[in-house]
């Protein structure tokens, strides 16, 4: 498994190695020790979470407030997604910025969205199933989110605003001025 990092340094993309021949393939989707050793710190993933989604259907952005932060491992499962990560923390030097990853059937990549980011995710395909590894119990007292059309983020969702499907939560988040941000001097991480 390979690790990159992205425009924002704390988002990375897990690349596995694929080992294919004529009767399929083979790959190593997750190593715990891998991905530890690779970020400085633990992340102990304890819930998992599956989508299937039309083409259009976005959902987000979404994250949860203190004590329930979440990080996120992230996979298309089939289908494709534009996967999008926005920094929450305010004082960090990404502040506002975002950061867009396709995740596919085809490449396998995961994408690990840490805790202080809002997260979501639009179908590209003609359906998508998406799966969601968690380091913290989704509750629903500490879920909140920002409009994924916001014009301060200025995300290219990659899809027309007429082929949109969203549920009425999704149409409903805050303005990223009005959102609630993280504090980037406090470790979500303790």
């Amino acid at each position: 498994m390979e690790f990159e990092k992205c425009s924002i340094p704390d988002v990375v993309i897990c690349k596995p190695k694929i080992f294919g021949d004529n009767r399929g393939y083979f790959t190593e989707t997750f190593r715990r020790d891998k991905l530890n050793e690779f970020l400085g710190f633990d992340v102990d993933f304890c819930q998992d979470n599956e989508s299937k989604s039309a083409f259009g259907v976005l959902r987000g952005l979404h994250f949860q407030l203190p004590p329930f932060t979440q990080s996120k491992l992230v996979c298309a499962i089939q289908g494709r997604v534009l996967d999008v990560a926005v920094d929450m923390r305010k004082g960090s030097p990404y502040f506002g910025q975002s950061v867009k990853v396709e995740l596919s059937d085809q490449n396998k990549w995961h994408l690990f969205v840490p805790k202080g980011f809002a997260h979501g995710f639009v179908v590209l395909s003609e359906h998508a199933t998406f799966a969601y590894k968690c380091d913290n119990y989704y509750m629903p007292s500490h879920d909140t989110g920002v409009a994924f059309n916001d014009p301060d983020l200025a995300i290219d969702w990659q899809v027309k605003s007429e082929d949109f499907q969203l549920s009425d939560k999704d149409l409903k988040q805050p303005s990223f001025e009005e959102a609630i941000f993280f504090d980037y001097d406090v470790n979500l991480y303790k």
